[in-house]
Parts: structure tokens; C-alpha cells; sequence
């Protein structure tokens, strides 16, 4: 799991996995799970308005992906609690990376970006 802190004390821990079940790699079709976890430790309660990713295969095929919150909510999460979430995306090649941000909103109105740093997403054994 990755682990990192970005900008406005927001917490960003990733866990992917492959899902080789809904996968079919004679096709070109690998299948991923990602389960997000945005933890506020800011003094007041943070909305999560926005997000925005950017996905590239092993091709360097990009896919870019904007809307309102995160499966289907903008949740509210207050001083130092968590909200967890789990998204999937398809790729065409065994390997590749998400990257992207959350447009958030604090109490007061204020609105700030917290980046998701790039991480990899890949079929077992795809990397040595």
C-alpha cells in the first residue's frame, strides 16, 4: 500500500489489485481494483467536490477521467477520520499507471487540490 501525504493535510493511501477473473488478456482486456482511503487531518471538515485521473497503459495510451466525487458521493470527511472507497479500471496491457486529484472544499469555502501521486497498477509477475 502507498502511503502519501499531499498538500493540505490530506492522506492518500492506495491498494490496487488485479482481477483476473473479469480479465482476458487474449483480448487485451486486464482488469484492475484500486481502493482509495483520504484521510483529513485538517482542524475542520474537508468535501470531496471533484476528481479528476489521468491513466496510461503500457502502451503510453492516456485516458483521461473527470466527474463529480467518487462512486456516485462527494463525501464530507471530517478532522481526522477516513473515507475508503474501491474503483476499477481496464487497461490493454498487463502494466500500467493512475495519477491524478481531488478538487476538495473546507467549511469555509476554501478550495484546494490534493494530488494523487502516480501509482502502478499491474498483473502479477508483469514486473521483476
Amino acid at each position: 500500500m502507498d502511503s502519501i501525504q499531499y498538500g493540505n493535510n490530506i492522506q492518500i493511501d492506495i491498494l490496487t489489485a488485479y482481477l483476473p477473473e473479469q480479465s482476458d488478456p487474449e483480448a487485451h482486456r486486464y482488469v484492475f481494483s484500486y481502493q482509495i482511503t483520504i484521510t483529513n487531518h485538517n482542524a475542520e471538515a474537508v468535501k470531496l467536490l471533484n476528481r479528476r485521473w489521468l491513466i496510461i497503459d503500457g502502451n503510453e495510451q492516456a485516458q483521461e477521467v473527470r466527474g463529480e466525487g467518487v462512486v456516485g458521493e462527494q463525501p464530507v470527511i471530517e478532522p481526522e477520520q477516513s473515507f475508503t472507497y474501491t474503483s476499477g479500471t481496464v487497461l490493454a496491457t498487463e502494466v500500467g499507471s493512475m495519477q491524478g486529484h481531488y478538487e476538495m472544499e473546507t467549511d469555509d469555502a476554501e478550495r484546494f487540490i490534493a494530488q494523487i501521486p502516480p501509482f502502478t497498477l499491474a498483473q502479477p509477475n508483469a514486473l521483476h
